[in-house]
């Protein structure tokens, strides 16, 4: 399994409604509950008006699509990256899962992942 390093700073936003958000922005996700709306976005395209923000994300993503009969994907990563020391913030997506870390702990966790068997690309880019 191939893991891909995002090349961008990540914040993770809960907002009162989207007003503020450009929906134009290259790359976010957004939950929607009875209960919250999340962001996640580049760092820079955070809108300023949200409720509460956490800024110092960094993520990767698997690599191609994955079939939804595959079982226990986000367990295994989850699981070298537990016993690493490393939290995890997981979102899913219809084609392949992402992991966001702390940019503090990124390397050390695509380390982690690729000593553990799994082929990582665009490594080394560091907590910026």
């Amino acid at each position: 399994m191939e893991l891909e390093a995002l090349p961008h700073a990540l914040s993770i936003c809960k907002l009162a409604s989207l007003r503020d958000f450009d929906p134009d922005a290259g790359f976010y996700f957004i939950g929607k509950t009875d209960e919250e709306l999340s962001l996640v976005c580049r760092t820079e395209d955070a809108p300023a008006g949200a409720l509460n923000r956490d800024d110092g994300w960094r993520g990767f993503r698997i690599r191609g699509v994955l079939d939804f009969s595959l079982v226990g994907v986000l367990s295994k990563l989850s699981a070298v990256l537990a016993a690493n020391g490393i939290g995890i913030f997981a979102v899913s997506t219809y084609n392949t899962d992402y992991i966001l870390v702390k940019a503090r702990d990124l390397d050390r966790a695509l380390a982690a992942l690729a000593s553990s068997g799994y082929a990582v690309t665009g490594a080394g880019e560091g907590s910026g």
